[in-house]
């Protein structure tokens, strides 16, 4: 499809990635809504994105919600009629094993970073099918391929987000819509500003790695957009994480070894998990 006629939504698009793909799209022409809970940065986005040469609607949208996701919908019908590409890109982040992560944190947690997409497809979609054309892009992480201990909510919902993907696209195939799901290791962002989880130990390493990384946003929003273009099912950006994802699939007696010793290792100190004694069986 021609990125020059392009309606493109993007939650969360007020900042961090969101904000980049949101630039990325207006480089190419697009018209853009800037759908998000923070009105302020979404308007600070808007301006970036006419200055960038594209043109933008600020929407005040609570993925979580779904009265506001209903009030979306039809600020979007009433500006354009109709929408080319949906980008769920809204998250949350959050650290905790499965056991000390409270139940109130679970729910949060799956509500955003999960059913957020949810609502956002059950919305989009119909608007979609009845153009027969559309697409999807769902922006999950690496953490839903490789789910390292201390990140379990968050690991559950990623991963939720790849199968709401590979589900997505084998049921909207047929009306002439695409999927691509976003699996990005760790990059500079503004998630950790949500973060809910120990004021130490696993957000320390996670900032350090996002520091550490040699891509930023601006390239992660670049490979989405050729990856959209090219109608691919998986971007990954980062190369670990697309070996992770091979490595997986091809070898997964030797991957989970080698994950589990990494992962011990690297969050010994961290997270506290008694090991108990692996039974023989047979």
């Amino acid at each position: 499809m021609s990125a020059k006629t392009q309606r493109v939504l993007i939650t969360g698009s007020a900042s961090g990635l969101g904000r980049a793909m949101a630039l990325r799209f207006a480089s190419e022409g697009a018209r853009v809504a800037v759908a998000d809970v923070n009105d302020e940065r979404a308007a600070e986005t808007a301006d970036e994105i006419v200055a960038a040469g594209g043109k933008a609607l600020v929407i005040h949208c609570d993925i979580t919600s779904d009265t506001s996701v209903n009030e979306t919908v039809a600020a979007v019908k009433k500006a354009w009629r109709g929408l080319d590409v949906l980008v769920n890109n809204a998250g949350v982040a959050a650290a905790g094993t499965v056991t000390d992560t409270s139940m109130e944190d679970w729910s949060w947690m799956i509500d955003t970073n999960l059913l957020g997409a949810v609502r956002m497809c059950r919305a989009f979609l119909p608007m979609m099918q009845k153009q027969r054309s559309g697409y999807v892009i769902n922006v999950a992480s690496a953490a839903g391929i490789v789910q390292s201990p201390g990140m379990a909510s968050y690991n559950v919902a990623k991963a939720g987000m790849i199968a709401l993907s590979e589900t997505l696209r084998n049921e909207v195939r047929r009306f002439g819509i695409g999927v691509t799901v976003v699996c990005p290791s760790f990059f500079a962002t503004n998630l950790m500003e949500s973060y809910r989880g120990p004021k130490s130990g696993v957000r320390e390493m996670a900032d350090k790695l996002m520091q550490r990384s040699r891509l930023d946003a601006d390239d992660v929003a670049d490979a989405v957009y050729r990856a959209m273009e090219k109608d691919e099912l998986f971007v990954f950006a980062h190369n670990e994480a697309r070996l992770a994802y091979h490595f997986k699939r091809l070898m997964p007696g030797v991957f989970y070894w080698s994950t589990e010793r990494a992962a011990q290792k690297m969050f010994g100190d961290i997270v506290e998990l008694e090991p108990t004694p692996r039974k023989r069986h047979g």
